[in-house]
């Protein structure tokens, strides 16, 4: 489920929840909507907003800390790549056709990161591309050593090579992890009793449908940029 069917459930909901209050303002006996109740509502209702947004500030946190994450991995694979180009350049022309499937596959990599037409979301399973790795390990080993300071350079490129495959599963396995799903369920339930409540004390008309019309959106709003 991508983000914009996640929003939308959750703009659906809070903005239901916020109709059925006001439904219920109406069905509901007075005695149920007295001073006392009203003021028991509002401290739950309180309450439920706090933890709402301790839940929040969390997967807010949580977030960051992917990000964060994935864009440091990005950058390792890029000064890895740049590394390793570079180490082949030094060993010499026979190193050509590594360097030609070296770069032929940063290519396939940037566009299943970073999609063209960036209709589809970022690809970072590593299987995608793995003709191209094996293609690209193979050509490194059979470069034959005619000096130590080939050898040396082998050796390296070989080292850096590893790195790059444990960076791409790293980022891979990272990125199914980017959302918790108990906290993001709590928090939308919560979400949609102050919906409830906003509604449950509020005549219909107009002007209060609106506001829980921007209310829905906002908050959808908010977990759809968290997300994406």
């Amino acid at each position: 489920m991508n983000s914009l069917v996640t929003a939308t459930i959750i703009f659906g909901c809070s903005f239901g929840a916020g109709v059925v209050g006001m439904i219920l303002h109406v069905k509901l006996p007075d005695h149920h909507l007295d001073a006392d109740s009203k003021d028991v509502v509002k401290l739950v209702m309180g309450l439920i907003a706090t933890m709402a947004a301790l839940v929040l500030s969390l997967l807010i946190a949580s977030g960051n800390s992917t990000y964060q994450a994935q864009e440091n991995e990005v950058q390792s694979l890029s000064a890895n790549i740049i590394m390793l180009d570079r180490l082949l350049s030094f060993y010499g022309p026979e190193a050509k056709e590594p360097r030609d499937l070296l770069r032929k596959g940063v290519g396939d990599v940037h566009d299943r990161i970073w999609p063209p037409d960036g209709a589809m979301g970022a690809n970072l399973d590593p299987r995608a591309t793995q003709g191209a790795s094996n293609a690209f390990v193979a050509s490194l080993q059979r470069l034959s050593p005619k000096a130590d300071s080939q050898t040396n350079l082998k050796s390296q490129a070989m080292q850096i090579g590893q790195a790059l495959g444990q960076t791409r599963l790293l980022m891979f396995e990272q990125s199914s992890s980017s959302i918790s799903w108990p906290f993001l369920t709590v928090l939308v339930f919560w979400i949609c009793m102050l919906f409830l409540g906003f509604g449950l004390f509020a005549r219909f008309n107009a002007t209060v449908t609106v506001a829980l019309l921007v209310g829905a959106v906002s908050v959808a709003g908010a977990i759809f940029c968290f997300w994406s």
